[in-house]
């Protein structure tokens, strides 16, 4: 697993060139992002002893298998862990998949995986985790949530964008790496949460896919542009 810093606070560990978690530095210790693929665990706990802390919190973007694929295993490595969830992800690892009343019906996508691990915390748009603001980011999937870090504006966005193979709105094909698209739930309410994601204004920008951003407007605003296009049947501009 590859450990690459960006500041002073983040980690970011990549699996295969294209599955990222992320450590964020704490006063107390690291908040684990997302647990990667199955099989991430070891790695993760050996990338915070070279970092020299330990990881006292473990929080989810969304239930997809890219993402909370090592949870069962990460909480076992961590005994008394805290483990932060978004309620509605919490229910998708239980493995309800229903949607709620008022949602887009359209089709769930993606890996959805079912864990044992219980969350010890419930997460809601706008509660703290640490110096990191849970920020509401469905679309990609119901569940997703982003993390803001007070401190120096780092977004941590899951899948709401990705930069593998270009930057791009979640739901928006990149060929080169087309598998957030094809996991994405419901595109316009994708391309909602990433205008309003941009609204933050964020200094750093952090995706389950792809290199870390720095400086990211512009590049976020291109995406947003391109799918806004296709929302409105224009041609894609890459």
């Amino acid at each position: 697993m590859k450990v690459t810093q960006h500041g002073r606070n983040l980690w970011q560990l990549t699996r295969m060139g294209m599955f990222n978690c992320y450590l964020v530095g704490e006063a107390g210790g690291l908040t684990l992002i997302d647990t990667g693929l199955r099989g991430s665990g070891k790695g993760i706990v050996q990338a915070a002893q070279t970092i020299g802390q330990p990881i006292t919190r473990v929080t989810l973007t969304h239930a997809h298998g890219d993402h909370a694929g090592s949870l069962d295993e990460v909480s076992g490595l961590l005994p008394g862990v805290e483990v932060a969830l978004a309620g509605r992800t919490a229910v998708f690892l239980q493995g309800q998949r229903d949607l709620q009343p008022g949602e887009p019906p359209a089709k769930l996508r993606g890996s959805f995986v079912h864990r044992a691990t219980q969350a010890t915390r419930m997460l809601q748009a706008g509660d703290m985790v640490g110096s990191l603001r849970v920020v509401a980011a469905p679309g990609h999937t119901p569940d997703q949530i982003a993390f803001y870090d007070e401190r120096d504006g780092t977004l941590m966005a899951g899948d709401a964008f990705q930069t593998q193979g270009g930057t791009a709105v979640a739901g928006i094909m990149r060929w080169s790496f087309p598998f957030p698209a094809m996991a994405t739930w419901h595109l316009p309410t994708a391309l909602d949460t990433a205008v309003a994601l941009r609204t933050l204004n964020p200094t750093r920008l952090a995706v389950g896919h792809g290199p870390v951003l720095e400086n990211p407007l512009a590049m976020m605003d291109a995406a947003i542009r391109v799918a806004e296009a296709k929302m409105h049947g224009q041609a894609q501009v890459a």
